[in-house]
């Protein structure tokens, strides 16, 4: 028996709902991040793009452990000579919930165009409503806390 690869052509994308209310922001990045690659099917091939859409609403509701709301900071950098800036976390949940998964997200898929392309399948919303109703998204209950 040979070993299945999946190709581009064999493919079947679904699309899921998570809600974020209530959840942990590393675990529920960890599932979401499972399921854009595709590890969470049978048909899972490490080259190729397996995995399916995931819609994250009620961003805004998402938890943080500990201290992270004061102690975790995200770094950018301008550019320029000076030009870093530090935001808490804290910061961030209140003022871009959304920006706030989506780090989380794309540092638990690869470091590579793959892992650029699944990113582009993921959707954040701040609250409950999303646009994507044409596509019959299934809800996703994931028992994390």
């Amino acid at each position: 028996m040979s070993t299945f690869m999946a190709n581009p052509q064999n493919i079947e994308r679904k699309w899921y709902v998570l809600d974020a209310e209530g959840k942990t922001l590393g675990r529920l990045a960890a599932e979401a991040a499972k399921i854009l690659r595709g590890k969470n099917k049978p048909i899972f091939t490490p080259h190729v793009d397996t995995g399916d859409y995931v819609i994250v609403v009620n961003a805004a509701k998402v938890v943080l452990t500990g201290k992270k709301l004061i102690q975790k900071t995200y770094f950018r950098h301008s550019g320029y000579p000076g030009g870093s800036t530090f935001t808490t976390a804290g910061t961030l949940l209140a003022t871009k919930p959304e920006k706030m998964i989506e780090f989380a997200v794309k540092g638990m898929l690869p470091k590579n165009r793959l892992g650029s392309q699944m990113y582009t399948k993921l959707k954040v919303y701040r609250g409950a409503e999303h646009p994507h109703a044409a596509q019959q998204p299934e809800v996703l209950n994931i028992d994390i806390r």
